[in-house]
């Protein structure tokens, strides 16, 4: 036998002794491991070596090997990890509003709160079909170009309006965010923001070392004036913006207004960073424009993603730039994950070329009317004191203003329905008390008018 087994053997034999023994037992000496298993001094030093690293034993020299301490509890103990608090500094991440959005709400509620749309409005065996489809490619594994496959670009470019050579893919919308707001901005710089405005785009920002100011929105969208005036005031170099149905408002940027943003930014040197999430959103009417569509000379980098109008899991985003910023781009995306995973690049195409895919659009622009009537509807009758503030053309979401005094989205909470809190699409104090509704979240229309009489119920029992 060879002295690798024997060792292992003489260990094998050695824990099995320790286990029936309470710490600070003394285990038998060299020589008598030596004289009862008839092996030699080398693998008894070898076998207490290979517990000492495990954890088991101590050695004493001149006293003897022994039982080490029992640790509490199964497995390691926690290590101290209390010295990175000093290494990384004050740039934590807050994530608890993306959290809130993303986290399942309790057992037998009604989801009326996060962005995305029920599983019976999802296309999904759309979804399934392309994806076997896809994977059925021979180059479907094969490595993607960094800024995405071309006939997908091509998608997105006649979406926007531009050319696909201004067309970087990405990560959903939201890992389009995140990198634009890295590659455009520096840590410790502001970003006008609206008010109120995504809380995705916040957490994002703040991530990024940015600080978010707010820019008061009425009905047509963000103020010029207002936005010149924060500009000047801030020094601002990037503002965020949802021009058409904006998140959560609903508010589509007025005509007169949208070369009137552009033109602000353009002035002071400033980019416009443009989220078009809605834009596969829309409840049947025509959409507006999107900003990019309009801008040649660069200052409108924009932003929109197959996600919303998809499943959650199709992470497909794209940005869209000109000029220097387009590198830049580009080198974040490069250097954070090289490219997006070709299989769901290829099944994402499939979907869009589709006939099933234009099915479900229009058959999802009629859902999504229909269910914003059927909650508007309901408020007006069981909650007519919240003033909803507008009944939007597209989108998710329905916000109301209560006139409670904060609370509501926990009073909603223990009465089982999930909504989401105004607080949290604020960057800075909220101007009252607000609740964005989701109506695509919940099963169906049925389902959606019984959320709104269990937050009735909860208003009713609210302090």
């Amino acid at each position: 036998m060879n002295e690798s087994n024997t060792t292992h053997q003489l260990v094998a034999s050695l824990r099995a002794e320790i286990a029936g023994l309470s710490s600070g037992a003394r285990l038998p000496s060299a020589r008598e491991l030596v004289h009862r298993h008839g092996v030699s001094p080398v693998t008894v030093t070898r076998a207490y070596a290979l517990l000492a690293a495990e954890g088991l034993v101590v050695t004493r020299p001149g006293s003897g090997t022994f039982v080490a301490g029992r640790r509490p509890g199964r497995g390691p103990a926690p290590g101290d990890t209390s010295w990175q608090a000093l290494a990384l500094g004050d740039r934590s991440v807050d994530t608890a509003r993306v959290s809130q959005m993303l986290g399942p709400p309790p057992p037998g509620s009604i989801t009326m709160s996060g962005g995305y749309l029920h599983r019976s409005l999802q296309p999904a065996r759309a979804l399934a079909a392309a994806l076997a489809r896809a994977s059925r490619r021979p180059d479907a594994w094969d490595r993607a170009p960094a800024e995405g496959l071309p006939a997908l670009r091509a998608v997105f470019a006649r979406t926007a309006g531009v050319d696909p050579d201004d067309v970087l893919i990405t990560g959903g919308g939201q890992g389009a965010l995140s990198t634009a707001f890295r590659a455009i901005a520096a840590p410790g710089d502001r970003v006008l923001v609206e008010s109120p405005t995504y809380p995705g785009a916040l957490s994002a920002a703040r991530a990024a070392g940015l600080r978010p100011v707010p820019v008061p929105l009425d009905a047509d969208g963000v103020r010029p004036e207002s936005l010149a005036e924060a500009f000047a005031m801030t020094g601002a170099r990037l503002l965020y913006c949802q021009p058409a149905f904006h998140n959560p408002t609903g508010t589509v940027l007025a005509a007169e207004r949208r070369r009137q943003v552009v033109d602000v930014a353009r002035a002071v040197g400033a980019f416009v960073l443009e989220d078009d999430f809605a834009r596969l959103l829309g409840h049947g009417r025509p959409l507006p424009p999107s900003l990019v569509s309009d801008d040649r000379d660069g200052v409108v980098v924009y932003a929109t993603s197959l996600t919303k109008a998809s499943s959650p899991s199709l992470r497909i985003g794209a940005l869209v730039a000109r000029g220097p910023v387009m590198a830049r781009l580009r080198a974040m995306r490069l250097v954070d994950d090289f490219f997006i995973a070709r299989p769901l690049q290829e099944a994402a195409i499939e979907l869009l070329s589709s006939p099933a895919w234009d099915r479900h659009l229009r058959a999802l622009a009629a859902a999504l009317r229909e269910r914003c009537a059927t909650l508007a509807a309901a408020l007006a009758e069981h909650l007519p004191g919240w003033q909803v503030a507008q009944i939007p053309a597209g989108g998710l979401h329905l916000w109301a203003r209560t006139g409670r005094l904060g609370h509501v989205a926990e009073a909603a909470r223990r009465h089982h329905v999930a909504i989401d809190p105004g607080r949290d699409f604020f960057a800075a104090e909220a101007p009252g008390d607000f609740v964005r509704l989701n109506f695509a979240a919940a099963a169906n229309l049925t389902e959606l008018a019984d959320g709104v009489r269990r937050l009735r119920a909860a208003m009713d029992d609210a302090p």
